[in-house]
């Protein structure tokens, strides 16, 4: 190092340029950037214009927007478009950091009513109506006193197909109607095929010995199978068939006195799986004389829970390839219908040890697995000790006429907990959870549907069909577990029959909750479906399986 006079170090370049021309003095200071930083230094000044270019498309082409952020440079303006192939800039990409609790987004409606009652386009053909449909006028008039004027688009796929006979698979978006979509062509089969002399001789003796329906419908909670008891009530009465429930919690002679009940015979059965098996392993029930049955709720009933039962059931009912039919020999088999918004991926190795479902027909709507566009959809990341203060503060700050408030909770213990607390705080509400005895959940969410009180904390008990019409908002305490979970919780609100769509808030504290909430805002930005949710069922069971 060279001295000055003084003794100090004198500056030296830090460094020199290769080549300098003939007898000319290198400079005093030069700093010779790496060809490699000013390549990034490059980028990162062409990004910049790029965003200020988008940001002045954005300024000068306004809009409403498709997904809201606390960071206006990350919301997305509807009619922005995100390629297939390209990966859009995340609200929810840091989220797994701690300093990200606080953040949220939002995704806003797109569309006032929900895609089940979407108008057809202009130049298209508006579906049939009931009638046209060629429904028994008994059902027509079972409508009319329900009060349901025009098809859902599921109905109009759904009811013209299943009255042909052919087993099927009809996958719908939660709150579509797919209640009446089944209901109403297989009820159609049995007034339009009344039943013939071997049938009658076996009802006679059914008469005296186990109830023998001609229609079943499995279902894997008693709520909804009260609900939808309801429904093919009121849809029966006119035409004169009788309609039972049966579901579990009691002894034995409950089971009996439920499927011997005064009145009109069953022909049509709506059974939880626990107790459609005890009644058939007592003897109390025979399923030899099944025209239809129904699935409900598929992906619940393919549980580990339910999985042993229903396998039990199938196995009592006519619907391997070399059984006779209900009504003998040469007799169709037993037409079956699985329902559901989303469905297990061993559905097909299930059905597939008592039919040929191969020679099931898939019904799905356009609609099908995707985010619904017409719900506000809101999700805030939180620290696990902030989640109570805000909860507390949604529900205060809600007005008295804001409808009915659902808070979804991942276990029955956060449930119990939780309600402590809102009594603590002098807030009404009702809890429900699977762990509850049948006494202590009867009635529960029948007083929470007729408006007796207004807030509902439970599992996804009650995330799966059941008719929520007059909530308007779902509170995700936990967020759930799957991205099926999800679309059955965010279609408590905003369904056919609601009178404003609602809005849906989910609280994101852990970092494997944000890995599905990176899922869902991608499928949001690129307008999408979620992903992983296709159905196994027409995939063939495999060898030795």
């Amino acid at each position: 190092m060279a001295l000055s006079r003084g003794g100090m170090a004198a500056p030296l370049p830090l460094l020199l340029p290769r080549r300098l021309a003939a007898g000319a003095e290198p400079p005093e200071n030069v700093v010779r950037v790496p060809w490699a930083l000013r390549l990034r230094l490059k980028r990162g000044a062409q990004r910049r214009r790029r965003g200020q270019k988008e940001e002045a498309a954005a300024a000068a082409r306004p809009g409403k927007l498709l997904l809201r952020s606390r960071r206006p440079e990350l919301s997305q303006p509807r009619w922005q478009t995100v390629g297939r192939w390209e990966r859009p800039q995340l609200v929810s990409a840091g989220w797994k950091h701690r300093k990200a609790c606080g953040d949220y987004f939002q995704l806003e409606p797109s569309q006032e009513a929900a895609p089940a009652l979407q108008a057809p386009p202009p130049d298209a053909e508006p579906g049939p109506s009931f009638a046209a449909m060629g429904l028994q006028p008994a059902l027509l008039a079972g409508l009319e006193g329900l009060s349901i004027g025009r098809p859902t688009a599921v109905q109009r796929l759904a009811i013209p197909a299943l009255r042909r006979g052919r087993s099927a698979l009809c996958a719908a978006e939660t709150g579509s109607g797919k209640t009446l979509a089944y209901l109403l062509p297989l009820l159609d089969g049995l007034l339009s095929r009344p039943e013939g002399p071997a049938e009658a001789e076996a009802a006679a003796e059914a008469a005296a010995g186990p109830a023998s329906p001609r229609g079943l419908v499995v279902l894997p909670s008693r709520e909804l199978a009260a609900q939808v008891g309801a429904v093919a009530a009121a849809l029966c009465r006119p035409a004169g068939l009788g309609v039972r429930g049966l579901t579990g919690g009691g002894a034995a002679g409950g089971l009996r006195r439920q499927l011997r009940a005064p009145g009109t015979g069953a022909a049509v059965l709506l059974g939880t799986p626990g107790a459609l098996r005890e009644a058939l392993r007592r003897r109390f029930l025979a399923l030899g004389r099944l025209r239809w049955m129904v699935l409900d709720e598929a992906d619940s009933l393919m549980d580990d829970s339910f999985i042993e039962a229903l396998e039990e059931i199938l196995a009592h009912t006519p619907l391997a390839a070399g059984a006779p039919g209900p009504a003998g020999p040469g007799e169709a088999r037993t037409q079956v219908v699985v329902v559901g918004a989303t469905f297990p991926t061993g559905l097909s190795q299930t059905l597939g040890k008592f039919t040929d479902v191969g020679r099931f027909v898939t019904l799905a709507t356009q609609s099908l697995h995707r985010l619904p566009p017409h719900v506000q959809q809101k999700f805030v990341r939180l620290k696990g000790r902030d989640k109570l203060p805000e909860l507390l503060q949604l529900l205060k700050e809600r007005p008295a006429s804001g409808g009915a408030v659902l808070i979804f909770c991942n276990s029955a213990s956060t449930v119990n907990w939780l309600g402590y607390i809102l009594d603590d705080h002098k807030i009404k509400h009702l809890r429900l959870q699977g762990q509850m005895s049948a006494a202590a959940r009867a009635g529960i969410f029948a007083s929470f549907q007729k408006g007796d009180v207004s807030v509902l904390v439970c599992t996804d008990l009650a995330s799966r069909g059941l008719d929520t019409s007059s909530v308007q908002l779902v509170v995700n305490y936990d967020f759930p577990d799957t991205l099926q979970d999800y679309l059955h919780r965010v279609g408590r609100v905003g369904r056919v029959g609601s009178k404003v769509p609602g809005a849906v808030v989910s609280f994101v504290t852990h970092r494997w909750d944000v890995d599905l909430v990176r899922k869902i805002e991608t499928a949001a930005r690129k307008r999408t479906g979620l992903p992983g949710m296709d159905s196994s069922i027409n995939k063939p069971p495999p060898k030795g399986g």
